[in-house]
């Protein structure tokens, strides 16, 4: 096992609000950049002050916590931007521009090499003005490899403490990022970020190689929300980190409450079946799994549900066998004979066949039914 040299900067409260549709009061801001410092995340993401006064305030008022997390404020390369981040007394400014030919054309109608220059300038502003400066390149995964190393230099010359490489429109799979990374990091002489979207269902995977590649901060949003398809997701993230890695700093405890937290106050809702933290990360229903588990939870959970603060369910259905349903019946306190036992089975298979949940209610129903057929 490599070890990692790593941090987790998590961005929910600023790429992950930028997620169509979401708006998070400043209270729930406070409550969501809490449980990510109890956690353990080394750098928060606080917003982006010059949005508006009021997320101004919220990216103070995160600040003002006294958390133990370092906190960053998002900006364009603009003055007004940093300012407003300064403004707040954030640790660190990250301040971005486009990389791409085609992001370059779009936005700004000039040279690159022009926009790049404007840039280094407000990376001095900010230093200046005491604050430490990241310098991110929106796109960098479309952007020609000579090009980006000159940013980063140039940036680095300038006194960038990081240099950021964005996955903008999720387009990378692990090998090309495990090429690219290795190629940067080692050509720049300063830490390397990963922020990656999920646009090809990739996020999680190539943060993780960019990380085995010498990337030091790994970017995460909390259930993987954000613009379009979303970004990594912290808890699948984390979890990976210590199953993998032996990296068992962060106290993953929090996260099913972390997850469900930001879930309620997102309107986002999560798939049933998502890793780590859906409803069914820790569900079974088979009877051999189940009849396995009982035995050693090990068996069909490489994980425990305890660890990432969840819980584990036996589901039944059509695919529910004998000792599961004993397991069940016995969890809510009855006592079946051998024969209202195998006639309870044979009911949940044929509720289940007719696209019926077996809820509690029904197993109850369904057990009085066959005390009375067995009477």
């Amino acid at each position: 096992m490599k070890p990692l040299h790593i941090e987790i900067c998590d961005v929910t409260l600023r790429d992950g609000e930028q997620t169509p549709g979401v708006s998070f009061s400043c209270q729930e801001k406070v409550d969501i950049a809490t449980k990510l410092d109890e956690i353990g995340i080394e750098v928060i993401e606080a917003g982006f002050p010059a949005v508006s006064a009021n997320e101004k305030q919220c990216v103070k008022t995160i600040v003002n916590l006294g958390l133990d997390a370092r906190i960053c404020g998002f900006s364009r390369a603009r003055e007004a931007d940093i300012q407003a981040a300064i403004d707040c007394d954030v640790d660190m400014v990250s301040i971005f521009i486009p990389t791409s030919e085609l992001h370059v054309r779009l936005k700004f109608k000039k040279p690159r090499e022009q926009v790049l220059e404007d840039s280094l300038k407000m990376i001095d502003y900010a230093r200046d003005h005491g604050v430490q400066v990241r310098f991110a390149a929106e796109d960098a995964s479309r952007t020609d490899m000579a090009f980006l190393r000159e940013v980063y230099r140039r940036a680095v010359d300038h006194g960038a403490v990081l240099v950021s490489f964005a996955d903008t429109v999720g387009c990378l799979i692990p090998s090309e990022m495990q090429r690219i990374m290795t190629e940067l990091v080692a050509s720049i002489d300063r830490p390397l970020c990963a922020h990656c979207h999920n646009d090809m269902g990739c996020a999680v995977a190539n943060t993780l190689t960019a990380a085995e590649a010498g990337a030091f901060q790994l970017h995460t949003t909390v259930n993987g929300i954000g613009e379009r398809a979303g970004n990594a997701s912290l808890d699948e993230l984390l979890v990976t980190l210590r199953m993998k890695k032996g990296i068992d700093r962060y106290d993953l405890s929090h996260l099913k409450e972390l997850s469900q937290m930001v879930e309620k106050y997102s309107g986002i809702t999560l798939p049933r079946n998502k890793p780590v933290t859906g409803e069914l990360a820790f569900s079974h229903e088979s009877g051999i799994h189940i009849a396995a588990i009982l035995e050693d939870p090990a068996a069909y959970e490489y994980f425990t549900p305890e660890m990432v603060g969840g819980e584990r369910h036996f589901m039944l259905g059509k695919h529910t066998g004998k000792k599961a349903l004993e397991h069940v019946i016995a969890s809510i306190g009855c006592e079946l004979s051998e024969k209202q036992i195998c006639r309870v089975l044979d009911m949940v298979k044929d509720h289940s066949e007719h696209k019926c949940n077996v809820t509690p209610e029904v197993l109850r129903k369904l057990i009085k039914k066959a005390k009375e057929t067995q009477s």
